[in-house]
């Protein structure tokens, strides 16, 4: 038991590492709808951080292995009305988004990344 955590450490999930066709494009996408920003490259990963310290590894895979159907993962924000700027600005460019759902106190809608990742982007 001495290697258990204290209920009282706080320990955040802080990265996420992605096989991805094209570096550029990729980047290029969490940087325009999730103000994700070039950090460093080590070796051939390439690393983006946004503003809340959560890092991004994006390596260059011309065949990225698949997830379940059920796999995604998601971008908290701070209010409806963000959930619905940032639907729009997708809708608008093509990218491929699911309509909002609204519940009691929860608003939430699903996209694909370029390389086909599943993605939630809500608020509650």
């Amino acid at each position: 038991m001495a290697n258990r955590l204290k209920t009282a450490e706080k320990m955040d999930l802080n990265h996420l590492h992605l096989h991805v066709r094209n570096l550029a494009r990729a980047k290029r996408f969490y940087k325009d709808y999730f103000g994700f920003r070039e950090r460093m490259r080590v070796a051939d990963i390439l690393f983006l951080r946004n503003a809340n310290g959560f890092d991004l590894a994006l390596r260059s895979d011309r065949t990225p292995g698949s997830f379940p159907e059920w796999f995604h993962f998601g971008f908290r924000l701070g209010s409806e009305d963000a959930v619905r700027k940032i639907h729009r600005r997708m809708n608008s460019a093509g990218v491929d988004v699911e309509e909002i759902e609204e519940y009691d106190g929860y608003m939430t809608f699903r996209c694909e990344d370029p390389d086909g990742y599943a993605i939630e982007v809500y608020c509650e």
